[in-house]
């Protein structure tokens, strides 16, 4: 049986308490600067908003005139029974992310706006596969562009075995395993007993596979212990808070992955949305959560941390019937961690006037998200140009990275 095979197995076995669409996983190398003499040991954390986040909903552009009429009764105000949290003279963060206001004040969090991929349709599966991939087009690679900018590194001594929590790994982080020293192997989510015993029947049958899987099953105890496992029926906010804890208290750990992916579903938000409170509301509260769980999770370790959560597109600048928003196309970019440079929103603003709009119903975009994920790489973890347009994010060489987001 393959790995693909016992992943399938698993999963089956107990898909009623999988992580509320929650997936995790890890880079198992320690990269060779991390030992340099300033004694810099980077984390980076990749966060995937799967199902198009509305990034003016998020980060409102209160000071745009035609905003408000726009977002109609979900705009964010700057007064009220729930008042956005003020950013600039301009834009206002949602009130739910507390926690994020505070990194901005702290000048740990920053926001980028009016970004999007190179993708102009509104396909979720299509918009992810490009958002994940890193190539302009989709249905190009089964590889990540996280996984190629890992094998653009020069590696380190093998730290420990990654971990993948979920249905299956982010695409961001897959590609060739070998190379990159991470297992596939998805945490099965199953009773004990049951894993135990796929343990048993692969040890003769198939040593490695039975290795792997066996130190899967003592990374799960080791970053999520029996009180923190998703209980059934669990909710997805509660979710996206467990899946921080877990992968901060792995990361913190001097033999801990440098590197992780996850991905949050849920946030195709075409129906009853919400504005100050609601279902987006409590969505970014969960999000929110999973910041403030990285942030004291990773402990000394933050200093040295980059979170950046992206998503596929954005959602129309007018709602619709149902108070909601449809699929659109500019959106936000989200920076958080202790290298942060922050306190800052970073947008070449397009207006919302409709003449500006794009296709008439869309916040335009007036920057490649690729330039924010090549930014990161460069100055976090030292990726040069040629390999950022080039492997990781291939025909992009015109897309230059955005330099300072780092400290």
């Amino acid at each position: 049986m393959t790995m693909e095979q016992i992943r399938t197995t698993l999963l089956s076995s107990r898909r009623h308490v999988l992580l509320a669409g929650a997936s995790f996983a890890a880079w198992a190398y320690l990269p060779k600067f991390a030992r340099a003499a300033d004694q810099r040991d980077p984390r980076l954390i990749v966060v995937i908003l799967r199902g198009a986040l509305d990034g003016l909903a998020t980060v409102a552009p209160i000071g745009d005139p035609d905003y408000a009429g726009l977002h109609g009764a979900i705009a964010l105000t700057a007064d009220g029974p729930h008042p956005a949290l003020p950013l600039d003279a301009f834009f206002a963060l949602h009130p739910s992310m507390p926690e994020f206001g505070r990194m901005y004040r702290d000048q740990q969090a920053a926001v980028i706006h009016a970004v999007a991929t190179p993708y102009r349709e509104r396909s979720h599966f299509d918009g992810q596969d490009v958002l994940e991939s890193g190539f302009a087009g989709p249905g190009r690679v089964q590889s990540g562009w996280l996984n190629r900018a890992l094998e653009a590194l020069p590696r380190g001594v093998r730290v420990s075995s990654a971990l993948a929590v979920g249905p299956t790994a982010p695409l961001v982080l897959r590609g060739a395993a070998p190379t990159v020293g991470w297992a596939p192997v998805t945490l099965p989510q199953a009773d004990d007993d049951t894993a135990m015993r796929l343990v048993e029947l692969y040890t003769h049958r198939d040593p490695a596979l039975a290795a792997a899987l066996s130190q899967g099953l003592k990374l799960e105890k080791v970053a999520f212990g029996d009180d923190m496992k998703p209980k059934p029926g669990g909710n997805q906010i509660a979710a996206m808070r467990q899946v921080a804890r877990g992968a901060a208290k792995l990361m913190a750990a001097d033999d801990g992955p440098r590197i992780a992916a996850l991905a949050f579903d849920g946030w195709d938000t075409h129906a009853n949305e919400g504005g100050a409170v609601g279902r987006l509301a409590q969505l970014l509260s969960g999000l929110d959560g999973a910041l403030a769980e990285f942030e004291s999770g990773l402990g000394a370790r933050w200093r040295d941390t980059v979170v950046v959560v992206a998503t596929e597109f954005g959602r129309t600048a007018k709602i619709n019937g149902t108070q909601g928003t449809d699929h659109g196309t500019g959106t936000i970019a989200l920076l958080a961690g202790g290298a942060v440079k922050g306190g800052r929103v970073i947008a070449e603003w397009p207006t919302l006037k409709t003449a500006s709009l794009y296709q008439g119903r869309d916040l335009a975009p007036t920057t490649d998200l690729r330039a924010v994920f090549k930014g990161v790489l460069a100055d976090h973890l030292g990726l040069g140009e040629r390999a950022l347009g080039e492997s990781v994010f291939p025909d992009s060489a015109a897309v230059k990275p955005i330099k300072g987001l780092v400290a």
